[in-house]
């Protein structure tokens, strides 16, 4: 009689012998894999080249809603143009979320579910500023209802959250971040 050998040993156990054979050095270097269902692709663009002349390659990583549960909490209440009235929308900030990437310029290339591509810069990533909302009034945000996250600016806060501009870069149904130098 055969025995299948890895419906005895748990999973964890395999993928911590595997990390473990390949090294800690490649383990530490990627983002945590998402346990649900990814919801945001990021990818951060290589620099031309490293100090010592080597080219450096562009790293991807997957967020699931719980891991951008995890990061700093934001909530604001402001009217939207796409919206009645005055909602409540729950997120991580832009900042934050430009702060955890490690990124401080450059710019942001977002992509929403049907293609449509909105370039932010980071100085938008302030504080104050925008968030990658995935709540809104207290509620998960189906895509057909602009979701799973919203770009939102606090736009009732200050007339310069208020232009088109700022409206063509408050893009909903984001599934992908890209961060260019």
């Amino acid at each position: 009689m055969i025995r299948s050998w890895s419906k005895k040993i748990p999973t964890g156990l395999v993928v911590g012998v595997v990390l473990g054979i390949f090294g800690a050095a490649a383990a530490a270097e990627t983002r945590p894999l998402p346990l649900g269902a990814p919801i945001l692709k990021v990818i951060l663009a290589a620099d031309a080249t490293a100090a010592d002349g080597t080219p450096v390659a562009a790293t991807e990583s997957a967020f699931d809603l719980e891991m951008l549960k995890a990061l700093p909490v934001t909530t604001f209440r402001t009217s939207t143009v796409w919206t009645e009235g005055v909602s409540e929308f729950t997120g991580v900030s832009l900042a934050d979320f430009a702060k955890a990437m490690n990124v401080t310029s450059g710019t942001m290339l977002m992509y929403a579910v049907n293609d449509y591509v909105a370039e932010v810069p980071i100085s938008d990533a302030v504080e104050g500023g925008p968030i990658l909302a995935y709540l809104m009034d207290g509620q998960e945000m189906a895509v057909r209802d602009k979701g799973p996250i919203w770009v939102i600016y606090p736009y009732d806060s200050s007339p310069e959250f208020q232009t088109e501009v700022v409206y063509s870069r408050s893009i909903w149904q984001l599934v992908k971040i890209e961060f260019k130098p």
